[in-house]
């Protein structure tokens, strides 16, 4: 699938999509807790070894309540060329990791990249940005939980 939008459009559809993501309404008591955030990237991780076909298409499931949970949901993109996989809304399938930016000029898609690209696959790294949390406008730190798997990267983020 080939995407052709200007990276200032990847980035509003990402800042939009990651605020609204589910529509639903959240309380400080529904975000998940970083533990969560693990055990979904490993429920992903153990997804992916088995059958990454299939895995990427239960990822890709907004009803399959096995990889979202709340606000956390597994997003992927193929290490090769940094095209997203899997993501909370399909609208962000095919696009490159590398042309999101969150504003001011925070260039995270490509910080995500570049994160696991030289680490050894399996191991998770992280990382911090800020970013609202949802139904407010003020900024609150989210970590991020991105590993290498076979040809995928795949993440989970969570508010800290």
């Amino acid at each position: 699938m080939r995407v052709n939008r200007s990276s200032k459009s990847f980035a509003s559809a990402f800042a939009v999509l990651a605020l609204v993501g589910s529509g639903v309404s959240f309380g400080a008591e529904q975000f998940a807790t970083p533990e969560q955030a693990r055990a979904l990237l490993d429920r992903a991780i153990a997804a992916l070894k088995v059958n990454e076909a299939a895995a990427l298409k239960q990822f890709n499931n907004e009803k399959d309540k096995q990889f979202r949970d709340r606000d956390l949901y597994v997003y992927c993109f193929n290490f090769a060329d940094g095209k997203f996989m899997a993501f909370q809304s399909n609208m962000m399938l095919g696009v490159d990791i590398r042309e999101l930016r969150l504003p001011p000029d925070d260039p995270i898609g490509k910080r995500a990249y570049d994160a696991v690209h030289d680490t050894p696959e399996g191991n998770v790294v992280t990382i911090e940005y800020s970013f609202p949390k949802p139904g407010t406008k003020i900024s609150a730190t989210k970590q991020t939980l991105e590993v290498r798997v076979g040809d995928q990267a795949c993440g989970v983020t969570f508010f800290k």
